[in-house]
């Protein structure tokens, strides 16, 4: 396995922070194809590649080095009987496999895509629109949230300095 090991260990030398660079529904993270143009140019100058395979309910993530045949692998599992708002049965698992090919082969290359956060014990998010965060105000003030429900709501995003001072204005009037 030594040959795979250094291999694996250029790699990560050489490989680069890949930033998130594909919005979803208030996140952004780095898509697959973003991962795979930094990625296979350095998998392939180090002599790795890889496969995932889809077993029954499972990813199977296999990285091997080409000239000796030397292979780790990682099987994860691909939870079952989740159900998204407006896709189908077929919709919702291509959402799971392609989310766990991502986090898959990035954990098992130790390639970075995303700030560490877990250690600072921050909240680390994108920006809430305006629109986005007036919504919710409008909803709270109708209501509809608790004190409790809109700082959840707002938890995962940066504000802006006028938003805190809303949210400041709004928080104090409950007093």
């Amino acid at each position: 396995m030594k040959n795979l090991f250094k291999a694996l260990a250029d790699f990560q030398q050489e490989c680069p922070t890949i930033h998130k660079s594909t919005q979803g529904y208030g996140y952004s993270y780095s898509d697959l194809p973003t991962i795979f143009g930094v990625i296979n140019p350095l998998l392939k100058k180090h002599g790795l590649g890889f496969t995932q395979m889809l077993n029954r309910d499972e990813l199977v993530t296999t990285l091997f080095h080409c000239e000796t045949g030397e292979k780790i692998e990682s099987t994860t599992l691909i939870p079952q009987n989740v159900k998204l708002k407006g896709m189908n049965d077929f919709q919702v698992l291509g959402s799971a496999v392609t989310y766990l090919r991502r986090y898959a082969l990035s954990s098992m290359l130790g390639v970075v895509t995303d700030k560490d956060i877990d250690a600072k014990g921050e909240q680390e998010g994108e920006a809430l629109s305006n629109e986005r965060f007036s919504k919710a105000i409008e909803l709270f003030n109708e209501e509809k949230l608790t004190k409790e429900q809109l700082t959840e709501k707002l938890k995962p995003f940066n504000l802006t300095e006028s938003q805190k001072k809303t949210l400041q204005i709004v928080k104090s009037d409950l007093i």
